[in-house]
């Protein structure tokens, strides 16, 4: 591409003025929506896993989701409170976790984004999404040990 001077634009990188990336938003609802999924999948003990299954059936508890991070994490905690998962959101806005709370009418946990409050939630927790994104940087390590 270099040798024949093609202008090439990553279009999931385009930021506008209030700072938003309109052209990842598709992709990062669809990303959030199959972590579960996938995160899901690999909890069956088929595949490996623990067994847990994130609905629960009565008389057994939910799995817990721990989730962390904007639109992807928005829409992962979406799909999970439909498996009727018990849902963590960890946020660094307090208007964020005010909007969270509202729109899913208080059906999920929201927490304050620190290293005390992950520590303590992903300890019993069956899927973690870690979804945070910082325009140009590389994604945060949130979890230091196993």
């Amino acid at each position: 591409m270099v040798e024949k001077k093609v202008i090439a634009i990553a279009y999931e990188t385009i930021q506008l003025e209030d700072g938003s990336l309109p052209l990842l938003t598709p992709m990062s609802e669809v990303a959030g929506r199959l972590s579960i999924q996938a995160g899901a999948h690999f909890l069956e003990k088929p595949q490996g896993g623990s067994g847990v299954l994130l609905g629960g059936v009565p008389g057994v508890r939910p799995g817990k989701v721990v989730i962390v991070g904007g639109v992807v994490g928005l829409n992962a905690a979406r799909m999970a409170l439909g498996l009727r998962a018990e849902v963590v959101v960890m946020e660094i806005s307090t208007s964020r976790m005010a909007y969270l709370d509202d729109l899913f009418q208080g059906k999920l946990k929201t927490l304050m984004s620190n290293q005390y409050n992950l520590s303590r939630e992903i300890k019993d927790a069956g899927l973690v999404v870690g979804a945070v994104l910082i325009p140009g940087a590389k994604a945060p390590k949130l979890i230091t040990e196993g």
